[in-house]
């Protein structure tokens, strides 16, 4: 009876039948988002969702690479006008140091509305309903769908505005805002008058950089130049936020209801967020108030063939909902995935050499299983960079003498990131020759972008230089064999890490092998996360490992990492080896805020050159990416900038359905073997049982 009751093709389908001919994707997240306000969130397993929800005026365009900027609410790119100090309007062609302020002008779309939600909703005067909730009514609230009517209304240049104050604010504890300090003209003085006021005041204060010129238009005045800027207005930190969602949120009681904005988000863009149950699973439906927007029309040259323009002009989003179920263990997810029950997979560790095989060329390939299931693997190099850092503010590896820059210069050959890569991480990276990763303006491959202070060229591709090479740059340094003539004993550096469970230690015992190479004794001092970042803002690093993900993309965005003024221990930034280089300062300032040009990019080349002179840095790796993807998924393309791509994914639900009846048919001959087994088992206690009445 209990069989009868099931379809008998897919006993273990843990979705509903009705779902089976639908565009939904199915997907999976292993830890809830802690923040869903566009002000605070940071972290990627926060914007799979809210980039989703939310838009900022600009995009990145889906398929057109180098990565472009192109219009999301915005009905253009932003006018950009240089002023002097007294105000008055410059010619583009103006010096850098004539430029007093940049003013960045965006003109909105027409019709772009905010999905429905409470704090919207009106009564038929025109007065909101839930603004002013009474004790009673919050406490018998368990959830924002508790409250029955929605509203919407249409976005406005205010709603901006209003955001960009939320980020001045001290109480919300904008992770950028100490940034927007430094560029924003009005913003570090803003946070100072609103820091003992609630988060409501803001709408009726002013921040002298950022005005509303009209319903549909804004100005934000940032500091001198910075055509960098263009790419924050991309980030989700310059999305809409209409103050109605503040003055509803704010109301007392509603917090200790988990009813936030961090819990239940309101944007304008293509799906809203329909379910929040993060125990469970969290569902995205879509916008039925969305604006148009459509497919890209144009690509790279090869995205056509690939198919990638089959939906060139289409409205979009393509797909009505998006379910994400939680799974915490990496065996069970991959089951679900092979079964067809997850629209798209990552690949762990364990199971690589199941997905995935290395053909003799080196080249990447899926394995026959994967080939025959019609997986689709999609690799991408990520716009990041680890690297193995020295503290140059040391007495031993650091400062600018031959002999401190020709140990460095030895370690550096010595480290073998092929083999780092090959060992821990399935040959999913790309060994660093710079600072820049591919896919960033500047970065140069093959034999013109090689590092030469490591590297070798031959047979068209670079080369580690030899053991014996390092020893002879570490003699020249005055550490023959290794030995510390001081002491007469193998020279001891230190490697601070993080790095201190279990699982660590082969990592750990690889790098001292590495250093051993040369003679040299490697002590490992593992500790907490805080005690490590204490050890970097005092200097009392000696070797450390560290990376970086672009937050744009341009080379500033690396580059900064190595200015002496970012230096982390006298200024507190980003410079975490602490390096200082007169030449290398003086370039990076004339570089960094230049339009990309022949000058600009023979300026990056120089920087590269001297980084790889000086050595501050063992440049490791660029990690790979490796995704799988079932045939059904269409329009896949990796952009490593744009978080909003599920919008323009397309799933082919029939042909879905019938794969996962195809690989889930229900297996019922164990069931009728145990049965079976059963009735043999229980047979002679039955014939016992019989003779026993008879007698």
């Amino acid at each position: 009876m209990l069989l009868g009751a099931c379809q008998p093709s897919q006993l273990n389908n843990p979705y509903g039948d009705a779902d089976d001919q639908l565009d939904i994707l199915y997907q999976s997240f292993s830890e809830r988002p802690k923040h869903l306000d566009p002000a605070v969130a940071y972290a990627s397993n926060e914007y799979a969702f809210i980039a989703q929800i939310y838009e900022p005026p600009l995009q990145y365009h889906y398929l057109k690479r180098p990565y472009q900027l192109t219009p999301l609410t915005a009905s253009a790119l932003p006018q950009v006008q240089y002023l002097n100090a007294q105000g008055a309007l410059l010619p583009d062609t103006a010096a850098e140091q004539d430029i007093a302020f940049t003013d960045y002008i965006i003109t909105l779309q027409a019709g772009v509305r905010y999905q429905p939600h409470p704090a919207l909703a009106k009564d038929a005067h025109g007065d909101y309903l839930y603004h002013h909730l009474s004790a009673d009514v919050i406490a018998n609230l368990k959830t924002l769908y508790d409250l029955p009517k929605t509203g919407t209304r249409t976005l406005l240049s205010e709603d901006y505005v209003y955001q960009i104050k939320r980020l001045a604010h001290p109480k919300i504890q904008s992770p950028i805002a100490e940034i927007m300090k430094n560029y924003i003209v009005g913003f570090a003085e803003f946070a100072q008058q609103v820091a003992d006021k609630p988060k409501t005041a803001i709408k009726e204060m002013s921040m002298e950089g950022v005005v509303a010129n009209s319903p549909t238009q804004y100005r934000i005045r940032i500091k001198g130049k910075y055509p960098q800027f263009s790419y924050w207005l991309a980030m989700l930190f310059f999305a809409p936020m209409p103050w109605e969602a503040d003055v509803f949120y704010e109301q007392p009681g509603l917090k200790d209801k988990n009813i936030t904005l961090d819990w239940f988000p309101i944007g304008t863009g293509a799906y809203f967020l329909a379910e929040n149950n993060p125990n469970r699973r969290m569902v995205l439906g879509k916008n039925s108030y969305f604006h148009a927007e459509s497919y890209p029309t144009e690509g790279e040259p090869e995205d056509k063939a690939k198919g990638l323009l089959a939906d060139a002009g289409k409205p979009l989003p393509f797909i009505d909902k998006a379910v994400f179920m939680l799974e915490k263990e990496t065996i069970p997810y991959c089951s679900k995935f092979q079964q067809g029950y997850f629209d798209a997979s990552g690949i762990a560790s364990d199971n690589f050499d199941q997905a995935v095989q290395f053909t003799g060329g080196g080249e990447v390939a899926l394995t026959e299983t994967m080939k025959a299931k019609g997986m689709q693997l999609q690799t991408s190099v990520e716009t990041s960079t680890f690297y193995m850092g020295f503290n140059m503010l040391d007495t031993t590896v650091g400062g600018t003498s031959e002999s401190a820059r020709k140990l460095r210069q030895a370690i550096a050959i010595a480290v073998d990131f092929e083999e780092f890569i090959s060992i821990f991480r399935n040959g999913r990276g790309v060994p660093a020759q710079g600072v820049i990763p591919p896919g960033i303006y500047g970065f140069v491959d093959g034999q013109d972008g090689i590092n030469s202070a490591v590297y070798e060229w031959r047979d068209g591709k670079p080369h580690r230089k030899t053991i014996a090479a390092a020893k002879q740059l570490l003699a020249e340094a005055g550490y023959a064999n290794g030995v510390n003539p001081k002491t007469g004993q193998a020279l001891i550096l230190y490697f601070d890490t993080m790095a201190a469970g279990v699982d660590d230690r082969p990592m750990l015992n690889w790098y001292r092998k590495q250093f051993a190479k040369l003679g040299l004794e490697l002590v490992i001092r593992a500790t907490d996360y805080n005690r490590f970042q204490e050890k970097m803002r005092t200097g009392n690093a000696q070797i450390f490992t560290w990376g970086w993900n672009a937050d744009y993309p341009d080379p500033e965005n690396f580059l900064f990492l190595l200015y002496g003024p970012n230096a982390k221990v006298k200024f507190g930034g980003e410079n975490a080896s602490n390096y200082q280089n007169p030449e290398f300062d003086r370039l990076f300032e004339k570089m960094r805020n230049m339009d990309n040009g022949e000058e600009r990019y023979q300026l990056i080349q120089q920087l590269q050159a001297q980084v790889r002179h000086d050595a501050p840095w063992l440049f490791g790796f660029h990690p790979k990416n490796f995704a799988l993807f079932h045939s059904w998924y269409k329009n896949l393309k990796p952009n490593l900038m744009a978080n909003n791509q599920l919008k323009y994914t397309r799933i082919n639900a029939q042909e879905r359905a019938q794969k996962r009846e195809q690989w889930n048919q229900a297996v019922f001959w164990p069931f009728w073997l145990a049965a079976g087994g059963l009735v043999l088992l229980a047979w002679p206690a039955v014939r016992a049982y019989r003779r026993k009445l008879r007698g």
